[in-house]
């Protein structure tokens, strides 16, 4: 017999997967087949699409043979596919925390995947769309704060929220439980090692009913997948997927076969979000952007290399050469993105929050470090440009990356020199040209004196003097 506990969690699971009431906020219009043609136009939807640990070029669009990815090519064609955008930082917890608040990883609170939350007195894009009387909903991945944090997703402007909480948490599949809001729901179905409830499906449904439920007011939605993430805690065996389907007759290793399944997967429910958004008839004023948090990984059995999954770009998951940060970011809006535009528009994470600003019609928090893309994507001139874009990356030692227009520097270790290439020459970062090119680098020099603010918690360290204070750390503990 359940306890009490048990049979809450089992009513709330029901709620969402059977009820399909997992964000059940108030539509502010009667909802009826009649009413609909007398309702006012309202500002439009915001639907960012997060993948995890997808590479530049695992899809079809950025130039993938191997796995399938219909969907996610079609989101290009009707839209607007850009060839220079880059995540926040080379790892999850920094890069997501750049997305949402608009700030560089030399300014974010969360520069690393240590446990660090959000605090109150940051401003989130879900706070600033708040403003303008957007309903705000997550599901998925949140890492920015455990519970009982000012971190969690309905501290930080989420009226709803879904998902796992913590990056380990999130490493699992087929977890035994998840949140809603700011309660823990039981997945009976994962219970006594069972397997019954993908994680990624459940995403897909609750998104399908927030986007449901909320098609009468101004929404918006961060779905931010786990897939192709690996259960880093079962090794060679962490690409978990109910299936393999279609590649189950490939000459792949396993592990293979379960990443190109499990971005198929992905690519199958956003096909499925697409046609529900021209189903109930806001598809037109509904801007989606689809992209992922870093680079690829070499994770769970998985080599990158095998499907190319960087593309023509150095460098994977906690690298900063281009292949760690640049990610594919693809923007689709009907009657305002063109359609089948490729735009070379340099751009990245921490310039989402001014875009949804602008696209919301409010102003910026001060102090932001982003940009509106907004002109870019409505084919107008983008006048405002960044002078340089700065990341910074604390794992085993600190490294630190900037780019100037198409020039981008890399300082692998504290107190080496600057690499430096040029990547409209060379796009695969080959040929260190620093020597060649003194004043470029004294130029850089002189942007990483003020790039980044000066954190306790986020030391440039050398590689042994990061050892050292992870062994001081531990002997602490």
């Amino acid at each position: 017999m359940r306890s009490g506990i048990g049979r809450c969690a089992q009513w709330m699971l029901l709620a969402v997967l059977a009820h399909a009431t997992a964000f059940a906020a108030p539509s502010p219009y009667p909802r009826t087949n009649l009413m609909t043609q007398f309702l006012p136009k309202h500002k439009p939807n915001i639907i960012f699409i997060l993948a995890d640990d997808l590479g530049y070029g695992d899809v079809g669009c950025y130039g993938q043979t191997k796995i399938k990815t219909p969907n996610i090519d079609k989101l290009a064609e009707e839209g607007m596919r850009f060839t220079q955008c880059y995540a926040g930082t080379t790892v999850c917890a920094p890069s997501r925390a750049c997305l949402m608040t608009g700030l560089h990883s030399g300014h974010v609170r969360i520069r690393g995947n240590a446990a660090v939350p959000l605090q109150a007195q940051d401003v989130t894009v879900a706070e600033v769309l708040k403003s303008a009387n957007y309903h705000t909903g997550a599901v998925g991945k949140w890492g920015l704060g455990l519970a009982g944090t000012p971190g969690t997703p309905t501290r930080q402007g989420f009226e709803d929220w879904v998902g796992y909480l913590g990056q380990t948490h999130a490493h699992n599949y087929y977890p035994t439980q998840l949140y809603r809001n700011d309660t823990l729901f039981v997945l009976d179905k994962n219970l006594y090692g069972n397997k019954g409830q993908y994680a990624q499906d459940l995403f897909s449904q609750v998104a399908s009913n927030y986007v449901r439920i909320n098609k009468y007011g101004s929404f918006f939605l961060y779905l931010a997948y786990t897939i192709p993430h690996a259960n880093n805690e079962l090794k060679q065996k962490g690409m978990e997927v109910p299936s393999d389907e279609p590649y189950s007759n490939e000459n792949w290793p396993q592990p293979e076969k379960n990443k190109a399944a499990m971005i198929t997967r992905l690519d199958r429910d956003i096909g499925a979000l697409m046609q529900q958004l021209k189903q109930l008839k806001i598809d037109d004023n509904t801007v989606v952007f689809f992209t992922s948090d870093n680079g690829p990984h070499k994770e769970g059995g998985v080599d990158p290399e095998f499907f190319k999954s960087s593309g023509p770009l150095r460098g994977i998951k906690r690298d900063l050469y281009e292949g760690g940060i640049r990610v594919p970011m693809i923007a689709r809006w009907p009657g305002k993105i063109k359609a089948g535009t490729v735009s070379e528009q340099v751009w990245a994470f921490w310039d989402f929050l001014p875009t949804a600003a602008d696209i919301a019609g409010v102003s910026v928090p001060p102090g932001n470090d982003g940009i509106s893309m907004l002109p870019t994507l409505l084919g107008q001139k983008q006048t405002n440009q960044h002078e340089f874009l700065y990341w910074e990356f604390h794992e085993k030692g600190s490294t630190q990356a900037v780019r100037m227009g198409d020039w981008k520097a890399i300082r692998p270790e504290v107190g080496k020199p600057l690499e430096l290439y040029h990547l409209k020459a060379d796009i695969g970062e080959t040929t260190n040209v620093a020597s060649e090119h003194p004043e470029i680098v004294e130029q850089i020099e002189r942007y990483l004196k003020t790039a980044r603010k000066a954190d306790p918690r986020w030391p440039l360290l050398t590689p042994k003097e990061a050892a050292e204070q992870k062994q001081e750390e531990k002997d602490l503990n």
